[in-house]
């Protein structure tokens, strides 16, 4: 029975069987034929209706064995398994089949030896055999159906060729389209289209009707090798016969014609079967709407689709994702949710290219948070994001300005080996670049070049914006280069380069570009042409503006661009030799007309003096909507520019045409007079507009500021005054500005004043304005006002910046309340206010004074911790922290570090390394470093000298200090007062009288009435019993009212220098 579990027979393998209790079996023993249910030892009980005795107890079981491997097999093909119905068998039937000693097969033993037989020729050449030979014992044997069955069991072609060549000469033999289906499939499936339709051919001549069976068989062979052409002839043939296939036939041939883009014939195929009415399953529809999709027959693509779902299918992911793709397209994105919503409602997984079809669509349109819930879902539903999908998620956070998210992202992209496809580079240098890091974004594009990615077009147009926003002209000229020699560059990238010429006003350069890429034939958009225009208009290039308009007039893009007909309008209505568009003509000077274009050329008269072209455009301009504000922000732009003369005129002809400039154009003016310092000519505006009944704010707030850069501050105050009485209320730019003026005339009393009136009347302040009134209070000393302001601005809900916080810093530092800094400094840092150097700098320097050396040096540390990157201002301050208390190790450290970071000494760091070398008592390190300053370029001063001057007395060493009083001169400098109040000092102290009274004599003509050095001499002449002279000299300080310092001892070690 071992044969039942043949692969031979068992084609398709059985289900695992499940584990059944443990049987406790008894000694007794049956015998190997006896059913296995039976107990040996106990008889069956006897039947009422006893059936008939089978002639072989056999049987029975070999029954069983065969029913339970159909049940079996049932179960590993699923529900729909079409299994053979089984034939009861009479005892008859039964004794010749076990005659035939089949023995569990599914044939006999003669039917198994001929299939062997047949099969082992496959071994032999072709031609190396005889199959009559071969077959001659199974002559008469074999029954038309074994035959068929031999037929159907061979594997190789050559053998069913010979095969049925002999079957056909056998007595039993009659044509039968069975046979020729047989053969006609194995063909097909080697491939043998020739021989396939020679048997075909065949079966006709014989008289054998061709089925649906066969039919279907010939054409899915033919849609096998892609014979196409064939197919969809034969067909033609079958529909006219009026056969009608299964859909099986229709799939196999649906597909084959899909795969090779053949979408038309699927399309025609298709619309066949539902004619004839074959009912089509779920691949039929799947292949269909694809199809009917790529032939662009949309309407009938949903139609189809409906029709799938309507008849129970549920379509699978890639017909949604093409559905979904397609509507995205066409941007519907109420369609392409309804279309996700639906997937989902009926289990349908996305795929990450859905997802990334609908994260498309969602960030074209901007649609930022339905993205973020997008990526959302898939992380809930653990559906795998690609490269696509996180490039996309970069450019959303750059978008949203969520800097740090983006680069998360492309950080986790690199983790997970993903970063293959350029746009994702291009994607988060465009986020550096958007948020001013343009150092990462090279960084990014030189991670790109390492890893050896082509570099496209778009590459270089991304460098070329990181080139331009550095202003590094050289990298962008030879950026833009090799973008050139990729094909023509776009319009985008050459506006970028003109805007660096600009703004670098490289205008000759600009000039050069703009020859290059008209020669070149790039392009234009209407961006581009704006620019070039400008450039133009503001050189006065009337010329090449019109030779430009008219190139342009071909460009269909432009034709509907306002701004371009207007150009073209004024270029053609005053020239006469001009090609005219009629239908660009006919644009009347109405509110079609472009105020930016009218304003440019209205640059370009002025420039050429062309003042009826200029009192022309002028007139179109007024009657344009706003025409009267460009006009004024056209003023305004003159001005700031520096070019008056233009500012001028055009305001002349304005009055000429008895029009009135707004008091914006004479504040700018004016403001721009005060910068020039030209006060008679801003006077002379302020004077025509000051008696206007609707004169405002802005006009006595720019003549104000004027007089102040002037230097005029009593009549800035005094004009101040006058805007008060007159009721005026100037707002906080025009309090900040006097205020700001009379501090810095150090008139403080005027300032306080108008600030606590302020203060009193709740006047409306900005952050600005609060600012000035505390560093006012500040600088007056006004330490207490100053504090009072400050919470007066917190009260009264304006929110301090940090400019704000930085003079309140140093407000409490120098009120001696260190606490109350150090509340300001963590205020504003738990309030999210940026701090800056100039912060951490204000506090480490009150540290440094209160001699806090260990909260300084962490909070130096602190500062670099956040990124912060100390400047040589910085270093300075904390190399002098140091110094103070003589810690020269640490200021050498410091002093290292400065050098490495680029941050070159100076002056006034060397000054610090001295001092911290002699707080140390460490000398000859202290004059090394003032020789080794002149090695540096760096000239040393009184100062440096005056320190260890200092030190040398200090320590009681006259003569050293003498010494190096000497070596002043060498530098090629004057010792100053202080130097020779700290020489005196030493003799004083140290009673070195007769030296003492030389170097006095020697340097009393440069003194300049010091009362401290005339005292000192005054007690040196005394102790040396030089009455005389002592009373000559305390005379002489009495007739120049010079104070005398009567505390002052010969010998003392007390003196201290005032």
């Amino acid at each position: 029975m071992e044969c039942l579990k043949s692969s031979f027979l068992f084609s398709t393998p059985l289900l695992p069987k499940k584990k059944n209790k443990p049987i406790i079996r008894s000694q007794v023993q049956r015998d190997p034929w006896s059913p296995r249910t039976t107990d040996p030892t106990k008889p069956k009980p006897p039947y009422i209706h006893p059936k008939k005795p089978l002639s072989d107890d056999n049987a029975r079981r070999i029954i069983k064995r065969k029913a339970l491997y159909l049940s079996t097999l049932r179960r590993n093909q699923g529900p729909q398994a079409q299994t053979p119905r089984w034939i009861k068998r009479t005892p008859e039937q039964m004794v010749q089949y076990l005659q035939d000693d089949r023995n569990g097969q599914l044939y006999g033993k003669h039917v198994i030896a001929a299939i062997k037989k047949v099969r082992s020729l496959s071994e032999k050449a072709d031609g190396g055999y005889d199959m009559r030979l071969e077959m001659n014992s199974f002559v008469t044997k074999l029954t038309f159906k074994e035959m068929c069955v031999v037929l159907k069991e061979q594997k190789g072609w050559r053998q069913v060729r010979d095969f049925f060549a002999w079957m056909k000469m056998q007595l039993s033999y009659h044509p039968s389209v069975i046979a020729y289906t047989i053969v006609l499939r194995l063909y097909g499936q080697v491939g043998k289209l020739n021989l396939a339709e020679e048997i075909f051919l065949e079966m006709l001549d014989v008289g054998c009707e061709p089925d649906e069976v066969i039919c279907g068989t010939m054409l899915c062979s033919y849609a096998r090798w892609g014979r196409h052409k064939s197919m969809l002839s034969f067909y033609s043939a079958v529909k006219e016969r009026g056969i009608i296939l299964s859909v099986a036939v229709f799939n196999f041939m649906l597909s084959s014609l899909q795969k090779k883009s053949l979408h038309r014939e699927v399309v025609h195929v298709w619309r066949d079967m539902v004619t004839k009415g074959v009912v089509p399953d779920h691949f039929t529809y799947t292949v269909v709407i694809s199809s009917l999709v790529k032939e662009r027959l949309h309407e009938d693509a949903f139609v189809t689709f409906d029709e799938m779902k309507n008849y129970g299918f549920v379509p699978d992911e890639s017909t949604y994702n093409l559905l979904i793709n397609l509507i995205a397209k066409n941007g519907n994105r109420d369609e392409v949710q309804k279309l996700y919503d639906d997937m989902r409602f009926r289990g349908v997984a996305p795929s990450n290219y859905t997802c990334a079809t609908l994260i498309s669509l969602y960030y074209k349109y901007e649609d930022y948070p339905r993205v973020l819930s997008l990526f959302s879902e898939m992380a809930r539903n653990k559906i795998p994001a690609d490269e696509v999908i996180y490039g996309l998620l970069i450019r959303v956070y750059g978008k949203l300005g969520l800097y740090k998210e983006a680069c998360e992202t492309f950080e986790k992209i690199k983790h997970l080996d993903l970063l293959t496809n350029e746009k994702t580079y291009l994607a988060m240098a465009q986020v550096h670049l958007t948020s001013g890091n343009v150092d990462k974004a090279f960084e990014v594009i030189g991670l790109m070049k390492s890893r050896n990615i082509w570099f496209s077009p778009f590459i270089y147009v991304v460098l070329l914006q990181c080139y331009v926003a550095k202003e590094d002209v050289v990298s962008a000229e030879g950026t833009f280069s090799a973008l050139c020699k990729t094909g023509l560059p776009d319009a985008g990238s050459c506006n970028d380069m003109l805007n660096l010429y600009v703004r670098l006003n490289l205008i000759n350069k600009a000039k050069e570009f703009i020859i290059r890429i008209r020669d070149n034939g790039t392009p234009f958009d209407e961006v581009l042409y704006r620019k070039v225009m400008k450039v133009y208009c503001k050189e006065g290039m009337l010329l090449e503006a019109e030779q430009l308009t008219n190139k342009m007039v071909k460009n269909e893009s432009l034709k509907n661009c306002k701004f371009f007909r207007t150009f073209y309008w004024i270029l053609c209505e005053h020239k006469e030799d001009v090609q005219i568009d009629d239908k660009l003509v006919t644009i009347k000077p109405t509110n079609k007309l472009d105020a930016t274009a009218l304003e440019m050329m209205l640059r370009v008269y002025l420039t050429n003096n062309n003042f009826s072209k200029t009192k022309m455009l002028l007139k179109l301009l007024l009657g344009c909507t706003g025409g009267s504000k460009v006009v004024s922000q056209f003023i305004i732009s003159l001005t700031k520019d520096g070019e008056i003369s233009k500012a001028e005129s055009l305001n002349h002809q304005l009055i000429t045409l008895g029009c009135r400039t707004e008091e914006v154009n004479a504040a700018s003016l004016i403001s721009h007079y005060g910068k020039q310092h030209k006060l008679k000519q801003a006077e002379d505006i302020f004077a025509k507009y000051v008696n206007s009944p609707i004169s405002s704010k802005l006009l006595y707030n720019s003549m104000i500021d004027a007089f102040a850069k002037c230097g005029k501050q009593e009549k800035a105050y005094l004009l101040y005054k006058q805007a008060t009485v007159k009721g005026l209320d100037l707002g906080a730019v025009g309090i900040s500005i006097i205020v700001n003026a009379l501090t810095n005339e150090a008139k403080y009393q005027e300032a306080e004043k108008i600030i606590s009136q302020c203060l009193e009347e709740n006047v409306k302040l900005d952050t600005v304005a609060y600012n000035t009134f505390i560093k006012s209070m500040l600088e007056a000393g006004k330490l207490h006002f100053a504090s009072s302001i400050f919470e007066r601005m917190c009260s009264n809900g304006v929110a301090p910046s940090i400019q704000t916080y930085n003079t309140m810093i140093s407000v409490y530092g120098k009120y001696h309340k260190l606490d109350r800094a150090v509340e300001m400094f963590n205020k504003a840092r738990s309030l999210g206010v940026p701090l800056d150097e100039k912060a951490y700098m204000n506090l480490i320097g009150y540290y440094g004074k209160a001699g806090m050396v260990r909260e300084a040096s962490q909070l130096f540390s602190k500062m670099q911790e956040e990124g912060i990157k100390p400047g040589k201002i910085s270093y300075n301050i904390m190399i002098y922290v140091y110094a103070n208390v003589g810690v020269h190790h640490e200021v050498e450290k410091l002093f290292q570090a400065m050098q490495r970071q680029d941050c070159l000494p100076d002056s006034s760091t060397y000054l610090s390394l001295v001092k911290a070398y002699t707080e140390s008592l460490n000398y000859s390190k202290a004059e090394e470093t003032i020789h080794s300053m002149q090695s540096q370029g760096i000239s040393p001063s009184c100062a440096h000298f005056n320190i260890l001057l200092s030190a040398f007395i200090k320590a009681g060493l006259i003569d050293e200090a003498k010494r190096i009083y000497e070596e002043i001169s060498t530098f090629g400098l004057i010792p100053d007062l202080i130097c020779y109040r700290t020489i005196l000092k030493g003799y004083l102290k140290y009673g070195r009288v007769e030296e003492g009274i030389t170097f006095f004599e020697s340097i009393c003509k440069s003194i300049k009435g010091d009362k401290f050095i005339m005292s000192v001499a005054v007690h040196l002449y005394k102790s040396a019993g030089m009455e005389n002279q002592a009373k000559e000299l305390l005379s002489s300080m009495n007739k120049m009212k010079i104070p005398f310092l009567w505390k002052l001892e010969v010998g003392s070690a007390g003196v201290k220098v005032p």
